[in-house]
């Protein structure tokens, strides 16, 4: 191959690269007036002292918060106490996948948003709804927000959890429930939750258990131990379930069992 033959393919380079060159400089003064129109984070305050933020900064606050949603689920909402007894039901009766977990998290999920309904309605009525309406400052609106919440939270925590962790936090005690802070309502709530689906899920588990016991002692009886007591005590299990129709009556205790 020849010189000749190669200065056609040197030629082609240096046409792109002048465009691509160009093309950065042209980026530049959109990247300048971008950042002149969207600063990062600007401060402003009202004559009356109401500080908002620049929008950049509150799509950043905004998507912070989404991140954290699947915590604020399992921390803060009625979730983790219904997603326990579901769980500790499907072990009672002896089947370890059916029903599925995304069956039991959908269910979970959608009575979590029956049994909270009022509760974020009032949030989004008294917080939420205002800012978007700009009546509310993003502090005072985060405020509001979390106080139907904290108001739930606090219905469901037991006194001796919540002087346990006010203990451990350096504070003997609270003036007013509203003055709890997050830091020790959330660790107070979430252990209450536990203790109370510990304790549905065992009064779940005993009918189940005295099935199991009451076939293992037949087939113990008649010689059959290579039998599974497991394998014939699941069919009488599911048939107690269905007929004292067992999913309404759990969904229905689940409900009632928080206190608004």
């Amino acid at each position: 191959m020849t010189d000749d033959t190669l200065q056609p393919a040197r030629g082609r380079w240096p046409p792109l690269a002048l465009l691509a060159a160009l093309a950065l400089l042209a980026l530049v003064p959109l990247a300048a007036n971008a950042q002149a129109a969207l600063p990062a984070v600007a401060l402003k305050s009202a004559a009356d002292g109401v500080q908002t933020y620049s929008l950049t900064f509150q799509i950043l606050i905004l998507m912070t918060l989404l991140t954290l949603l699947p915590a604020i689920l399992l921390a803060m909402t009625a979730f983790t106490r219904i997603i326990i007894v579901l769980s500790i039901l499907r072990q009672a009766l002896g089947m370890a996948t059916t029903p599925s977990n995304q069956v039991l998290t959908g269910l979970a999920l959608f009575l979590t948003f029956f049994v909270m309904g009022s509760t974020l309605e009032q949030s989004y009525a008294s917080g939420i709804k205002p800012y978007m309406d700009g009546q509310l400052a993003g502090e005072l609106a985060i405020d509001r927000t979390l106080g139907p919440l904290k108001k739930f939270m606090l219905a469901q925590t037991r006194e001796t959890d919540l002087q346990l962790f006010s203990k451990l936090s350096g504070k003997a005690q609270f003036a007013s429930p509203a003055e709890v802070p997050l830091s020790v309502l959330v660790p107070t709530f979430i252990t209450s939750e536990l203790k109370t689906a510990f304790q549905i899920g065992f009064m779940v588990f005993i009918p189940f258990l005295v099935i199991d016991l009451v076939v293992a002692s037949v087939l113990m009886s008649m010689g059959m131990m290579m039998l599974s007591p497991v394998l014939v005590s699941l069919p009488f299990k599911i048939m107690l379930f269905v007929v004292v129709d067992g999913w309404t009556l759990l969904i229905g205790t689940l409900a009632s069992s928080f206190h608004q």
